[in-house]
């Protein structure tokens, strides 16, 4: 995706009777305080579920320098750079389309954000955070490296400024992926027309998430192909824990409060990964 390296690809693993080309835990936070005590051994215990590659996800510029460091200290990692809207009023000097392309400019780094609008638990004007939404689109077009969106309660507001800035592929932008999507299938459908990726997390696999998972039906229904669903087992550590697949559809589950791994053959043919980076 995008420049700045491909990614080499791992031999194949064999998890649980079924064999996968790779597995990619294409959206973490490596760099969050959280696994800074063990970091090798979680990486360690993700090679050992067979995950060949990672990618740590950006969400402020004061801590870019940290998330390239992974990047350099551990081969199988590449990152992402970029502002999150819960971050983006914290940092509004530095997140211009300039500071953007540098740091994109930089080895291993495949995409830009996580991006994007959250109107769910904020209140007030949220201009500052659709201003800086729009820096990290412009400095996708100018670098060519994909968007990393972000967002909840704000669907209307997000399609509408990716189609302004030109983030759909027939405008001559790069898309990218609606991270964690928990919209309904008008947003979806809308993202996919635009040449997006939709990720769907283990929020799918909660009770109260019905209405979600009609929409991956309907991904489904409609032949969307594989190259434009991507899932996360592993999603969004150590943000998430999905601790729910313990006991909903009969899911084997290690889980050690860090980081999911999903041994069942069921749930890994149903989960499908982006490959090629």
């Amino acid at each position: 995706v995008g420049g700045g390296g491909a990614m080499p690809r791992p031999a194949e693993p064999h998890i649980s009777g079924t064999t996968c080309t790779m597995l990619i835990d294409s959206h973490c936070h490596l760099d969050f305080p959280d696994f800074a005590d063990d970091l090798p051994a979680v990486l360690a215990r993700a090679e050992a579920a067979g995950v060949g590659q990672m990618v740590t996800i950006g969400t402020h510029l004061s801590r870019a320098a940290s998330v390239l460091a992974l990047t350099e200290r551990f081969p199988q990692v590449w990152c992402t750079i970029g502002v999150h809207p819960h971050h983006a009023a914290e940092e509004l000097a530095e997140t211009t389309v300039d500071h953007l392309l540098a740091w994109s400019r930089r080895p291993k780094v495949i995409g830009l954000g996580e991006t994007g609008l959250d109107y769910y638990r904020l209140k007030g004007d949220f201009e500052w955070q659709r201003e800086r939404f729009r820096q990290h689109i412009r400095a996708s077009r100018l670098s060519r490296k994909p968007l990393i969106i972000h967002t909840r309660s704000a669907s209307e507001d997000t399609l509408r400024i990716l189609k302004e800035e030109g983030a759909a592929v027939q405008d001559g932008g790069v898309a990218g992926v609606m991270h964690c999507f928990t919209e309904d299938w008008e947003t979806a459908s809308a993202a996919l027309d635009m040449g997006f990726y939709i990720s769907f997390s283990g929020i799918v696999t909660f009770k109260s998430a019905q209405s979600l998972r009609e929409v991956a039906k309907k991904l489904k229904a409609k032949g969307h192909p594989i190259g434009q669903t991507l899932g996360h087992t592993f999603g969004d550590a150590p943000t998430f824990t999905y601790p729910y697949m313990w006991s909903w559809g009969g899911k084997e589950v290690d889980a050690d409060g860090k980081t999911v791994v999903i041994n069942s053959k069921e749930t890994i043919e149903s989960v499908k990964f982006m490959q090629g980076f």
